[in-house]
């Protein structure tokens, strides 16, 4: 079993820690954090902030400025890449500035890696490490893992209901059933997100604009980084995308996903992009779609929709997590159901793990996973 010190933990636990600072910027590369330590000491620290910027490693090397790190140790996140993609290879700068031993919490999946970054530094002669709070890493880069591993981003399901269970008034309305912090509370879900799904109902009934409101909740990127919104999805079987509305009047790419070729003055204008997927029960397939947006770099995706959609997604067993915002108010029998599922009898009736429950303003908050993926 590898041993490590207590600065070795502590220096993990803090590259954990300012790797969440580019937790809504870091788009399709990981969120990894790391630090050089050295004479009971962290001596430098950086985080990966966007793609194309430096890696964590190298932000480190760069904040150390003149201080040498010849027979230190770099205690990182994830396995230092050895491939040069859109930046250098961070393996050959660890050689290059003379560390002896290298500390890694999980071993990288993806396959332009996996292990070959620990070999290089292993062959240069460094002392590697693996597996020091690798759960917590991996945590930290759910998505990442996911698309890697399984070619499929990684999913999460919100919705929003009063306690018995209600998402809207027989009529609809359904603005605001929860508060004023859980709805902020979304908002930093969004943006961890790169992709956004919806269908086309939600759009006919709310015009919403599916954007992530940054100032509003209060999220905080690196300084001087813009961060894009997330890509918009749509899934519109037959075509009922309306041609103007909330959703095109803001910034950020849209991708409208049906299941045959058909015109829109919106697809016209290149406002936005049409993918045509294929069908499952006359209904766009599900899968799929999760596919195609993993083919697009796509982390992360949250699911936000009315109870058919969402229903789709439990059934086809496609959620990775759900999270449940519940008020504290009663909207009655007549009122509309939260999810759309229809097992035939109580033992086919999907079950679920409750990871989580916390208090959101006045709200519930509750994280929830199937059963299958406890």
């Amino acid at each position: 079993m590898t041993e490590f010190s207590d600065l070795e933990r502590l220096a993990m636990r803090r590259a954990l820690l300012i790797a969440t600072q580019g937790l809504y910027s870091t788009g399709e590369n990981p969120r990894v954090g790391a630090c050089f330590i050295r004479d009971d000491e962290i001596i430098s620290e950086g985080f990966h902030k966007a793609p194309g910027l430096p890696h964590a490693e190298i932000e480190a090397i760069r904040a150390a400025g003149s201080s040498t790190l010849h027979g230190s140790t770099c205690v990182v996140t994830l396995e230092p890449c050895s491939h040069v993609g859109k930046t250098g290879p961070c393996a050959d700068a660890l050689i290059d500035a003379g560390v002896r031993r290298v500390v890694v919490a999980m071993v990288d999946p993806n396959p332009l890696v996996a292990g070959q970054g620990i070999q290089k530094l292993q062959d240069a002669g460094i002392d590697v490490a693996v597996g020091l709070y690798a759960r917590e890493a991996e945590q930290l880069n759910p998505g990442f893992v996911s698309r890697m591993t399984r070619s499929l981003p990684f999913i999460w399901v919100k919705s929003a209901s009063s306690i018995d269970g209600k998402i809207a008034m027989a009529d609809g309305e359904s603005q605001w059933i929860t508060g004023p912090e859980a709805r902020k509370d979304v908002q930093r879900l969004r943006g961890r997100c790169q992709a956004i799904v919806t269908g086309v109902d939600t759009v006919l009934v709310d015009n919403p604009r599916m954007t992530v409101r940054y100032q509003e909740a209060g999220i905080e990127v690196p300084e001087g980084l813009h961060v894009a919104q997330p890509l918009r999805v749509i899934l519109d079987t037959r075509g009922r995308l309306p041609e103007t509305g909330a959703l095109f009047d803001e910034e950020g790419p849209i991708l409208w996903i049906t299941g045959r070729s058909i015109d829109h003055p919106q697809l016209r204008c290149g406002r936005i992009e049409q993918w045509v997927a294929p069908l499952t029960n006359d209904r766009v397939d599900l899968r799929a779609v999760m596919s195609e947006l993993a083919n697009r770099s796509i982390n992360e995706v949250l699911v936000e929709s009315g109870p058919r959609l969402i229903g789709q997604c439990i059934s086809e067993g496609l959620v990775d997590q759900g999270v449940l915002y519940l008020a504290p108010k009663l909207l009655g029998q007549a009122a509309r159901s939260l999810y759309d599922v229809a097992p035939a009898q109580l033992a086919d009736a999907p079950e679920i793990f409750i990871r989580e429950i916390r208090e959101v303003g006045e709200d519930l908050r509750l994280d929830w996973t199937l059963r299958t993926h406890a």
